[in-house]
């Protein structure tokens, strides 16, 4: 461990912006949509009680997460506890993995291991400084629920029950970090994890059983193997229950543990999985460049491809439930069109789950553009007979084949269960395929704004793609109607204007006109990676 604090005030440095912004927008948000909840619900304090029935009685809501009984605090945090969750998990995977495995990759952790320090101090300097963020994560989320109005007590429970996950997914990245053999591996098989946590957390809550007031759910016990439902078990703005953070701690005790006993068992730039030999000749795919994509990101795809068969296979089953849904447990599902087919409305909902999940995925493919321009790996590239724009399209041709694969996969995974439980399987595949194909034009769209960020901004690429992913979920159909935001901000999302089919007819003007602001946004790009010079890391 020697050196060990010199390492973390290194990391913290190097993190001084990163972290500290994660924070600030988790916190920012949090505290903007509980005030507009508290606002609603002050003028219309009747309306809690019956809300709150809707969450609990309805399985697609509850996906989200728990509410415990009608609370404003407890209603805004079943609305965003999983998605600040699930950010709050990724803040910790990635700052791991920046200062373990990219530091091996980049060749950092030789310079440092020639000084004084020891073996596994770079790992317990990367563990600390993530830590220390969850916890400012924690104090910054209560503070936010304090500030919109929320009671103190279930407020810090409310932001620790976010910071548990992020503190359980720095122990998950410490052990992927010393598998994996680079830090793309690393973050994938973490994000992994983090998937089927989503997934059991959510079978765990939608198949549990519900009380004679409709007001409290007991999950199954697939959540008590998730992290994500560990903090949902605390329970803010009702039980206020603290002990689930035990179960966090020694899970991650655990986890980092068994991290310190994989780093003095591999080399130094080398992951406890051997790299498999390649073949003695390659493949003829792999002298054009989208095949070298291709073959750079399969791994990626072929997991995002079981994630979300999985998760497919549960929502499809779910169909027959939301079919005997009646009363306010519908109302949800209205602006989906639920008034004239209820199931039809539950199948358009976990269309744009699912769509807005692929576009995260190409988001995280596109963004290689970048990786490669700044790991030096491009200019070579371009010595050859390659072009900026063969260079380009290589990505989108597999972006965009990846997005169309991963939406077929899920809508056949929820044929395959709904098919079941309702019957006529053959024209349910065809209704959802071509509803989960309608997403796509909102996908372009997002997936070239990245583009032109790479493009136009490179320095600021991932900041700002990141930024554009979540102001798509959040002002969009899935929150921002029910954020009370208004319809010139919600139309800002690209999702706000895909059709929600199979609930609703199809109609060709909005997919042309998405169509087309992918075109102009991608032509942009084009224009400005022709003219600039290649941007390297300073």
């Amino acid at each position: 461990m020697t050196g060990c604090l010199r390492l973390v005030r290194l990391a913290a440095r190097r993190d001084r912006a990163t972290l500290p912004a994660w924070v600030l927008g988790l916190s920012v948000f949090l505290a903007a949509t509980t005030a507009m909840f508290e606002a609603a619900y002050t003028d219309h304090p009747e309306l809690l009680e019956p809300d709150t029935r809707i969450v609990v009685e309805n399985p697609g809501m509850r996906v989200l997460g728990l509410v415990t009984g009608p609370s404003v605090g407890g209603y805004a945090l079943h609305r965003d506890a999983l998605t600040l969750a699930v950010l709050a998990a990724m803040m910790s995977i990635l700052a791991v993995v920046r200062h373990t495995r990219q530091a091996e990759e980049l060749g950092r952790s030789e310079l440092v291991a020639a000084g004084a320090t020891g073996r596994h101090a770079p790992l317990a300097a990367a563990v600390v400084v993530a830590l220390a963020a969850d916890l400012a994560l924690a104090v910054g989320l209560g503070v936010a629920l304090v500030v919109a109005g929320q009671p103190v007590s279930g407020a810090f429970v409310g932001g620790a029950s976010i910071a548990l996950v992020g503190t359980v997914f720095a122990g998950v990245a410490a052990v992927t970090a010393q598998l994996a053999s680079t830090t793309r591996g690393a973050t994938g098989m973490a994000v992994a994890v983090l998937a089927v946590s989503f997934a059991l957390a959510a079978l765990g809550n939608v198949v549990g059983a519900v009380d004679s007031a409709a007001l409290r759910v007991t999950s199954a016990w697939p959540a008590w193997l998730s992290p994500i439902a560990w903090g949902q078990q605390m329970r803010p703005f009702a039980d206020d229950q603290w002990w689930p953070l035990g179960l966090a701690a020694g899970a991650t005790t655990v986890l980092v543990a068994t991290a310190g006993a994989l780093v003095a068992r591999r080399d130094v730039g080398r992951g406890m999985w051997p790299e498999r030999p390649g073949p003695g000749h390659a493949h003829p795919t792999l002298v054009r460049p989208a095949g070298l994509v291709w073959r750079l990101q399969r791994g990626a795809l072929l997991g995002w491809a079981a994630g979300l068969l999985g998760v497919g296979l549960v929502f499809g089953a779910l169909s027959e439930r939301i079919g005997g849904l009646e009363g306010a447990a519908t109302e949800w599902y209205d602006t989906f069109g639920g008034a004239a087919d209820l199931v039809g409305a539950y199948w358009a909902s976990m269309l744009q789950i699912a769509g807005t999940a692929v576009a995260i995925y190409v988001v995280t493919l596109l963004l290689r553009l970048r990786h490669d321009e700044a790991g030096g790996v491009l200019e070579p590239v371009l010595g050859t007979s390659v072009t900026r724009l063969r260079w380009l399209g290589a990505y989108a041709v597999n972006a965009a084949a990846g997005a169309i694969l991963l939406m077929l996969v899920f809508a056949m995974a929820m044929v395959v269960t709904g098919g079941q439980v309702l019957g006529g399987t053959g024209a349910l595949a065809v209704d959802l395929a071509d509803a989960a194909l309608v997403q796509l034009p909102a996908i372009a769209v997002l997936g070239a704004a990245v583009v032109v960020a790479v493009t136009v901004v490179p320095r600021w690429t991932t900041g700002v793609s990141w930024g554009l992913v979540v102001l798509c979920v959040f002002v969009g159909p899935m929150f921002g109607p029910a954020l009370g935001l208004p319809t010139w901000l919600v139309d800002v999302s690209p999702f706000s204007h895909v059709p929600n089919a199979p609930a609703v007819d199809v109609t060709r003007e909005p997919l042309l006109a998405l169509g087309l602001v992918a075109a102009l946004l991608a032509a942009v790009s084009v224009v400005v990676l022709r003219r600039r010079n290649l941007v390297l890391p300073t």
